[in-house]
């Protein structure tokens, strides 16, 4: 008998998400962005930056790490290499030395360099503002290019979709794919273009402090109400 209300009760968000029509998700979508302003009014980005090539590197080596293990790096970094050009001007080597603790350093050296190269040859030393160009440079895929686009020129050119905005969108029953790509589709579709550059940021606020992976503080959340995966502790279906 437990077994079986365990497995009704498992249930219920998917079979909620199920008779939610796209209008109605689209409706607890903006009451949660704007519980979620009032909730988190410091969201931001965490990446220490002071123009748009900074925000660029950062992004680059955030890549699998931390935003507070990218700052450490970053607040040397920046200091050494001030314009593409620095970068290209030593070794390869010497480059992975300094971001090591990055993790995949190899990789993110190649990714800086090769970005660098063509901003130089390319774009006259300035990171381009436009997502087309922004995908050419060597180690940026729609993710960085959303966090520069967004974060250093206002431009909501979609949403960015890290772990946390992955797993607070579908525990929040927002979407149920798992394709990053495929989740930014269907964000873009309920959230109001005004609020894509913001939403990422409340959503990884929220997750680093009440909707945490292991443990979501679900008593302290001020988004209960409008989240179906609440109903595995409540057994209730919201009306």
């Amino acid at each position: 008998m437990n077994t079986l209300r365990a497995l009704v009760r498992a249930r219920m968000p998917a079979l909620y998400l199920m008779r939610e029509t796209k209008a109605q998700r689209q409706t607890r979508t903006e009451q949660i962005v704007k519980l979620l302003k009032r909730a988190h009014p410091d969201a931001h980005c965490a990446l220490n930056h002071s123009n748009a090539f900074e925000l660029l590197v950062a992004t680059i080596l955030s890549a699998q790490c931390t935003d507070e293990r990218v700052n450490i790096v970053t607040a040397d970094l920046f200091r050494k290499y001030r314009q593409p050009g620095d970068y290209l001007k030593v070794p390869a080597t010497e480059l992975q030395q300094d971001i090591h603790t990055t993790g995949f350093f190899r990789n993110k050296t190649k990714s800086i360099q090769g970005a660098c190269k063509m901003l130089t040859e390319e774009f006259g030393g300035q990171v381009p503002q436009t997502m087309e160009e922004l995908l050419k440079l060597p180690g940026v895929a729609r993710k960085t290019a959303n966090v520069v686009l967004g974060v250093a020129f206002g431009i909501a050119s979609g949403i960015v979709v890290d772990t946390h905005v992955s797993r607070l969108s579908q525990r929040l029953h927002l979407t149920r794919q798992r394709d990053p790509g495929k989740i930014e589709q269907e964000l873009m579709e309920l959230v109001p273009r005004k609020d894509w550059i913001i939403f990422s940021h409340l959503l990884i606020f929220h997750g680093r402090r009440v909707c945490k992976a292991r443990r979501p503080l679900c008593e302290e959340c001020v988004v209960e109400k409008l989240c179906p995966s609440s109903m595995l502790k409540t057994g209730k279906i919201p009306n």
